[in-house]
């Protein structure tokens, strides 16, 4: 007989892909998304070709640096308190062990153990690592693999300045009379394909995720397409 697959992730495994999936996909849409909305509005304004790609890099750089300082502040302030917490772990190992043990048999109880095999478990796990323990069962924290900044930081840089690349070259490439289609169509095109990926790689139906993407890039453009051609006609 054929065996059934498995394709769950669990643990770390899990936690680890999706926060590298959440700066990825958060990074890319918005590289498509603010770029395109930025070259956009630009070209409801003109078509001067020069102006077009002068604010579609200025945009480029301005949202990937943006995005990788945001991450990092973020994950650091994350790893900062996964460390602030093992390091109150540790001292209250050190300071208290028998209590911290009949906690961890209470939490393994929890999760559905017998008592019996729960203090049988709570011992294996004490012997092997207290802390590693307490720090997975407890904290839900794994330290071997805690946050780190700068990944996140790169992932997100890479993210946005790829998802940017692409309205960036679909308004500045075709001839003026195309620009703005083949940018429309490119840039939602992206869209599905980037809510498609991330509800996939993480295990959601893809509708939703799909829908809200294309809609919010969508209007990202129609709003700044009008207000640009409101400004031309403006003469501002």
């Amino acid at each position: 007989m054929t065996q059934p697959t498995h394709d769950e992730a669990h643990g770390g495994a899990l936690g680890t892909r999706l926060n590298w999936l959440r700066a990825a996909v958060l990074g890319a849409n918005d590289g498509i998304v603010s770029t395109a909305g930025l070259v956009v509005g630009v070209a409801g304004a003109t078509d001067d070709r020069s102006a077009l790609l002068t604010a579609g890099l200025a945009g480029l750089l301005a949202g990937s640096l943006s995005m990788a300082a945001g991450e990092y502040v973020s994950v650091s302030t994350q790893r900062d308190s996964e460390k602030a917490a093992l390091a109150v772990e540790k001292r209250e190992l050190r300071e208290q062990p028998e209590a911290e043990f009949e906690e961890l048999v209470g939490l393994l109880a929890d999760r559905g153990l017998s008592r019996a095999v729960a203090r049988e478990a709570a011992e294996q796990l004490t012997r092997r690592d207290a802390l590693r323990a307490h720090a997975r069962v407890e904290l839900g924290i794994d330290p071997d693999e805690l946050a780190n900044p700068w990944h996140a930081a790169w992932a997100s840089f890479l993210a946005f300045t790829v998802g940017a690349l692409l309205p960036l070259l679909a308004i500045v490439l075709p001839p003026a009379g195309l620009r703005l289609t083949v940018t429309v169509c490119c840039v939602l095109g992206a869209l599905v394909l980037t809510g498609w990926g991330s509800a996939r790689l993480g295990a959601a139906p893809p509708g939703r995720a799909v829908l809200r993407n294309t809609a919010g890039g969508a209007l990202a453009m129609a709003v700044t397409y009008a207000t640009g051609s409101l400004l031309d006609v403006a003469g501002a």
